[in-house]
Protein backbone atom coordinates (compact mmCIF):
# COMPACT_ATOMS: atom_id res chain seq x y z
CA UNK A 1 0.00 0.00 0.00
CA UNK A 2 1.42 3.09 -1.12
CA UNK A 3 1.91 5.87 2.34
CA UNK A 4 -0.71 8.36 1.22
CA UNK A 5 -3.34 5.20 1.11
CA UNK A 6 -2.02 4.25 4.57
CA UNK A 7 -2.13 7.54 6.30
CA UNK A 8 -6.00 8.64 4.34
CA UNK A 9 -6.61 4.67 5.84
CA UNK A 10 -6.23 5.86 9.43
CA UNK A 11 -8.14 8.89 8.71
CA UNK A 12 -10.83 6.33 7.69
CA UNK A 13 -10.65 5.27 10.87
CA UNK A 14 -10.86 8.20 12.85
CA UNK A 15 -13.96 9.30 10.46
CA UNK A 16 -15.60 6.03 12.10
CA UNK A 17 -14.82 6.76 15.85
CA UNK A 18 -16.69 10.50 14.95
CA UNK A 19 -19.24 8.25 13.61
CA UNK A 20 -19.26 6.18 16.86
CA UNK A 21 -19.49 9.08 18.90
CA UNK A 22 -22.55 10.36 17.01
CA UNK A 23 -20.11 13.05 15.11
CA UNK A 24 -20.21 13.32 11.36
CA UNK A 25 -17.49 11.22 9.91
CA UNK A 26 -14.44 13.02 9.35
CA UNK A 27 -11.27 12.04 10.37
CA UNK A 28 -7.55 13.98 9.62
CA UNK A 29 -4.13 12.90 10.59
CA UNK A 30 -1.42 15.70 10.03
CA UNK A 31 2.27 13.92 8.85
CA UNK A 32 5.38 15.53 9.08
CA UNK A 33 8.30 12.91 7.12
CA UNK A 34 6.36 9.71 7.06
CA UNK A 35 5.66 9.98 10.55
CA UNK A 36 1.75 10.87 11.98
CA UNK A 37 2.31 13.99 14.27
CA UNK A 38 -1.63 14.82 14.64
CA UNK A 39 -4.89 13.26 14.27
CA UNK A 40 -8.27 14.53 14.71
CA UNK A 41 -12.00 13.71 14.50
CA UNK A 42 -14.80 15.95 14.14
CA UNK A 43 -16.07 16.60 17.41
CA UNK A 44 -18.13 19.85 17.65
CA UNK A 45 -21.20 18.22 18.97
CA UNK A 46 -19.76 16.47 22.04
CA UNK A 47 -17.06 18.88 22.59
CA UNK A 48 -19.71 21.71 22.54
CA UNK A 49 -16.95 23.72 20.11
CA UNK A 50 -17.66 24.56 16.18
CA UNK A 51 -14.51 24.98 15.31
CA UNK A 52 -13.72 20.91 16.67
CA UNK A 53 -13.40 20.09 12.77
CA UNK A 54 -11.18 17.04 12.27
CA UNK A 55 -9.11 19.05 10.70
CA UNK A 56 -8.42 21.70 13.41
CA UNK A 57 -8.50 19.15 16.04
CA UNK A 58 -5.13 17.38 14.01
CA UNK A 59 -3.39 20.74 13.46
CA UNK A 60 -4.21 21.32 17.67
CA UNK A 61 -2.88 17.64 18.55
CA UNK A 62 0.54 18.03 15.99
CA UNK A 63 0.84 22.10 17.56
CA UNK A 64 0.80 20.56 21.28
CA UNK A 65 2.92 17.76 20.10
CA UNK A 66 5.76 19.44 18.18
CA UNK A 67 5.58 22.48 20.64
CA UNK A 68 4.98 24.73 17.68
CA UNK A 69 2.74 26.43 15.27
CA UNK A 70 4.11 26.43 12.29
CA UNK A 71 3.52 22.93 10.71
CA UNK A 72 5.28 23.72 7.83
CA UNK A 73 6.36 20.80 5.50
CA UNK A 74 3.47 18.99 6.79
CA UNK A 75 0.92 17.26 4.52
CA UNK A 76 -2.57 16.76 6.17
CA UNK A 77 -4.68 14.06 5.28
CA UNK A 78 -8.40 14.68 5.40
CA UNK A 79 -11.49 12.38 4.24
CA UNK A 80 -13.85 14.98 3.31
CA UNK A 81 -12.23 18.39 1.57
CA UNK A 82 -11.69 21.36 4.23
CA UNK A 83 -14.42 24.00 4.58
CA UNK A 84 -13.47 27.59 4.80
CA UNK A 85 -12.68 27.93 8.18
CA UNK A 86 -10.20 24.62 8.36
CA UNK A 87 -8.95 26.08 5.10
CA UNK A 88 -7.52 29.08 6.61
CA UNK A 89 -6.58 27.14 9.31
CA UNK A 90 -4.14 25.03 7.71
CA UNK A 91 -3.01 28.59 5.58
CA UNK A 92 -2.25 30.04 9.21
CA UNK A 93 -0.18 27.10 9.85
CA UNK A 94 2.07 26.80 7.19
CA UNK A 95 0.40 23.45 6.29
CA UNK A 96 2.03 22.21 2.74
CA UNK A 97 -0.19 19.92 1.31
CA UNK A 98 -3.72 18.74 2.43
CA UNK A 99 -4.65 15.61 0.45
CA UNK A 100 -8.81 15.39 0.80
CA UNK A 101 -11.18 12.11 -0.03
CA UNK A 102 -14.54 12.92 -1.16
CA UNK A 103 -15.52 16.81 -2.27
CA UNK A 104 -17.93 18.31 -0.32
CA UNK A 105 -20.39 20.42 -2.87
CA UNK A 106 -21.62 22.44 -0.01
CA UNK A 107 -18.71 23.78 1.67
CA UNK A 108 -15.65 22.76 -0.21
CA UNK A 109 -13.15 25.45 -0.33
CA UNK A 110 -10.20 23.59 -2.39
CA UNK A 111 -12.19 24.32 -5.34
CA UNK A 112 -16.17 22.46 -5.05
CA UNK A 113 -17.59 25.67 -3.91
CA UNK A 114 -14.59 28.02 -2.59
CA UNK A 115 -10.93 27.96 -4.66
CA UNK A 116 -8.68 29.17 -0.99
CA UNK A 117 -6.50 25.69 -1.68
CA UNK A 118 -4.63 26.11 -3.51
CA UNK A 119 -5.47 28.81 -5.96
CA UNK A 120 -5.59 31.89 -3.98
CA UNK A 121 -2.36 33.18 -4.19
CA UNK A 122 -3.48 36.75 -1.92
CA UNK A 123 -2.62 34.42 1.05
CA UNK A 124 1.06 34.97 2.92
CA UNK A 125 1.48 30.95 2.36
CA UNK A 126 0.04 28.53 -0.13
CA UNK A 127 -1.30 25.31 0.79
CA UNK A 128 -1.47 22.59 -2.28
CA UNK A 129 -4.39 20.11 -1.98
CA UNK A 130 -5.15 17.27 -3.98
CA UNK A 131 -8.68 15.57 -4.00
CA UNK A 132 -10.60 12.19 -4.74
CA UNK A 133 -7.79 9.68 -2.82
CA UNK A 134 -10.21 6.78 -1.28
CA UNK A 135 -12.93 9.21 -2.34
CA UNK A 136 -15.78 6.47 -3.04
CA UNK A 137 -14.97 5.06 0.69
CA UNK A 138 -15.12 8.54 1.98
CA UNK A 139 -18.42 9.45 0.10
CA UNK A 140 -20.02 6.06 1.05
CA UNK A 141 -19.02 6.39 4.69
CA UNK A 142 -20.71 10.02 4.64
CA UNK A 143 -23.68 8.75 2.40
CA UNK A 144 -24.58 5.99 5.56
CA UNK A 145 -24.16 8.28 8.09
CA UNK A 146 -26.64 10.64 6.73
CA UNK A 147 -29.26 8.26 5.75
CA UNK A 148 -29.02 6.66 8.92
CA UNK A 149 -29.74 10.05 10.71
CA UNK A 150 -33.39 10.99 8.58
CA UNK A 151 -34.52 7.54 9.28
Amino acid sequence: MKLDEKFMQRALQLARKAESHGEVPVGAVLVLGNEIVGEGWNQPIGRHDPSAHAEIMALRDAGQRLQNYRLTDTTLYVTLEPCPMCAGAMVHARVGKVIYAASDPRSGAAGSVFDLLPSDQRFNHVTEAEGGLLADESAELLRQFFRARRR
